[in-house]
């Protein structure tokens, strides 16, 4: 059985993000490819990841791949896998660089563990990747590669997209764990400057924030009856049956129609005109589905409208997640215990992962359906949830956490200092409910700052930089 996979990528037309960028904005774009593929000369650029479905890393890859290879620029990407023991380690590194100290410290047998995994791994990976190739590696679950994929001949760069801005046991834990597997990185890429472990020196580090595809099933324009048709394929919306299909483009072009209903914890459903605040991510505790919940049913319900979506992915089909089943399970306990006023208002959505484009234009409707977006995350290495529910137009009501604070500018949403203070959550789901005029001037103000500052030309203009400062001498 093979350890490694390779995601087959479709050409994405990079020429369609230039009605929204610009002409000057794309023409830097063509000619930093053209700079790069000089420069590569024939090299391959492979991407190396744990998982080809769910979270925000895959998804980009989907789309940043798909780009690259419309510039004709030669890139791979390459999934590894592990054992439930790996995966548990990888969450525990995952856990500890966001500060989560829970289990302790990771001794001897699960470093062995992870580079005795890994090592595995790596011996497939060589098949493909070649001396000279530049392999790029995302995050913890990779590390272990860098240094025999390293003394194998390649560039390596690791890409790491989480991170707190701050140190204690924990965070100095997980670093502990990962620097011996990063000696052999030739240039680190992260996603805020202030997740830059203290002992990597700046010469070779890019700060390089993600982004989204306006073109991507997830961002694509839905118009208002395709949207309410995608949230009737999956069982969200009362209301009478919509005319017109639940259509939605995939990323090779071709249209297709949503056709799976979610799985839906729910005792009642909104009308298609009932104020909706959504939630969207995986089953994680930091990313604190559970206090959206509580903050709903103890500081919105007893005062104000609408009802509450948490949507998150299937938890059986997230590979490098073995907690999401727990923490779902969590919620739906949670959920049961909730007063019959909240509990009637308050929807868990898991949404099938299985086709990745479908279950992206499925959050896509939810998106753009919802009134407000929350993100009331305790931790985020950047949560892109909120550039998505940003360009669609919706206020953010976001925690004051990691990359959520870059995306939230002043007039483009609304970010909570504390992420548990419950009742300050409450009040500012209960404003942007009451007031429509103020949420739609807030959700155009946030279109226009994603346009500027986390689309894909900009992305791709960051890894250009990076890979010039490689150098490619034989």
């Amino acid at each position: 059985m093979s350890l490694v996979t390779a995601v087959e990528v479709p050409r994405r037309p990079v020429s369609l993000l230039e009605p929204i960028v610009g002409g000057q904005r794309y023409q830097r774009l063509v000619e930093a490819a053209d700079q790069v593929r000089r420069l590569l000369a024939g090299r391959t650029i492979w991407n190396v990841s744990s998982t080809a479905t769910g979270g925000g890393v895959a998804e980009m890859l989907q789309v940043l791949v798909g780009y690259v290879n419309d510039l004709d620029i030669p890139i791979g990407w390459l999934v590894v896998t592990g054992d439930a023991e790996f995966f548990a380690i990888t969450k525990r590194v995952h856990n500890q660089i966001h500060g989560d100290l829970a289990g302790g410290p990771l001794g001897p047998a699960a470093a062995h563990h992870y580079t005795r995994m890994l090592t595995a791994n790596a011996a497939e990976l060589l098949d493909r990747i070649q001396p000279g190739d530049v392999a790029l590696l995302h995050d913890p679950q990779t590390a272990g590669l860098a240094e025999p994929l390293a003394r194998a001949g390649a560039h390596v760069v690791w890409r790491c997209h989480i991170g707190v801005s701050w140190e204690n046991d924990a965070t100095r834990a997980g670093w502990s764990f990962l620097r011996p597997h990063l000696s052999s990185v030739e240039a680190y890429a992260f996603s805020r400057r202030e997740y830059v472990p203290s002992w990597l020196a700046d010469d070779n580090v890019s700060i390089i924030p993600p982004s989204i595809d306006p073109f991507s099933p997830k961002n694509q324009d839905l118009d208002a009856a395709t949207v309410q048709a995608i949230l009737a394929k999956l069982g969200v919306l009362d209301g009478a049956a919509p005319r017109v299909p639940a259509s939605f483009v995939r990323r090779d072009g071709d249209m297709d129609t949503v056709s799976r209903p979610a799985v839906i914890t729910g005792e009642a459903r909104p009308g298609p005109e009932d104020p909706v605040l959504l939630q969207v991510s995986r089953w994680d505790r930091l990313k604190d589905m559970g206090g959206v919940m509580r903050a709903f049913a103890d500081h919105v319900v007893p005062d104000g409208g609408g009802y509450l979506m948490l949507a998150g992915p299937a938890v059986a089909e997230v590979s490098d997640d073995p907690e999401g089943a727990a923490v779902y399970g969590e919620c739906l306990l949670q959920w049961h215990g909730l007063p019959p006023a909240a509990r009637a208002r308050v929807l868990l959505i898991t949404l099938p992962l299985d086709d990745i484009d479908e279950n992206a234009a499925m959050v896509n409707a939810l998106q753009r359906h919802a009134t407000v977006i929350a993100q009331k995350s305790l931790a985020e290495g950047f949560g892109l949830t909120v550039s998505e529910g940003m360009w669609k137009g919706r206020p953010v009501i976001g925690s004051a956490v990691g990359g959520i604070i870059d995306q939230i500018a002043d007039g483009t949403g609304i970010l909570l200092p504390d992420p548990n203070d419950l009742a300050a959550f409450g009040r500012a789901v209960r404003l942007l409910l009451a007031d429509r005029a103020e949420a739609t001037q807030l959700g155009l103000a946030a279109h226009a700052y994603v346009r500027e500052h986390y689309l894909g030309d900009i992305h791709l203009m960051r890894y250009a930089r990076l890979l010039g400062s490689i150098s490619f001498e034989d």
